[in-house]
């Protein structure tokens, strides 16, 4: 993703951002401290305008400007997933679609769930203007057992992710246990990156240990948190950087 790798070395540090105006997403952008972050993700099912195509491009080329050289991430989270906004299926596509074919997000993220069709086109889509794709499935509820958590990661990969993303909810330690032990046979089997979280306070040694188990990325905050467990990223450099 731009001059970003993703599978080697210390996992990469995404920062999201939440405003619900341009003003406020600006403010966010420049509130962050840069050697604490790799990417910025823009979580758009915050921004109060987000079904104005026009708004949602100028946001991105003002925050294209205020990033420089920083890869931008364009995430719109479903209310099913745990985002904001409730979306048709039709109304997803064809935000996406305006933002890839604005090259001005380096990433899109595209959720798994939305059906096997419609996440196939906004693949190929990408594919044609040089965007990188996540594909990615979060629950909320509960933490699957290893074998459906790799069901989906390899479907994300029959589908053409360039990086398959799970996030669940753990029950107990040994939810979290699962997590890892199907991040590191995806990763160890296919050698391909991925990103993968066990989110609130039992899953937080997930988003610390990616480096061992293969998860290539990990979200940190420079304020508000967009999902549970994430950790202030000045902290999280830190402890990547002593793990690595």
């Amino acid at each position: 993703m731009k001059n970003l790798r993703f599978g080697t070395g210390i996992p990469k540090i995404c920062i999201p951002i939440t405003g619900a105006t341009l003003e406020k997403l600006l403010q966010e952008a420049s509130a962050f401290t840069p050697a604490c972050l790799d990417l910025m993700e823009w979580r758009a099912d915050f921004f109060q305008d987000i079904f104005n195509p026009l708004a949602v491009l100028e946001a991105l080329k003002q925050l294209r400007t205020a990033l420089g050289k920083i890869p931008i991430l364009f995430t719109f989270r479903t209310k099913q997933e745990g985002g904001e906004r409730e979306i048709s299926a039709l109304e997803y596509a064809s935000l996406l679609k305006t933002v890839i074919r604005s090259s001005l997000a380096d990433g899109i993220d595209i959720e798994l769930f939305m059906g096997d069709e419609l996440v196939a086109n906004l693949v190929s889509v990408a594919r044609e203007h040089g965007v990188t794709v996540i594909i990615s499935n979060h629950d909320f509820q509960k933490t699957p057992d290893q074998q459906e958590l790799l069901s989906r990661l390899n479907h994300m990969s029959e589908l053409g992710a360039d990086l398959p993303k799970i996030a669940v909810m753990p029950n107990s330690a040994r939810d979290v246990l699962t997590l890892l032990g199907a991040t590191e046979t995806f990763s160890s089997q296919t050698g391909r990156p991925l990103i993968t979280m066990s989110m609130g306070k039992l899953g937080v040694i997930s988003r610390l240990c990616g480096e061992r188990f293969g998860s290539c990325l990990t979200f940190g905050t420079s304020g508000a948190a967009s999902a549970p467990g994430q950790i202030p990223a000045d902290k999280l450099k830190e402890i990547l950087e002593l793990i690595h």
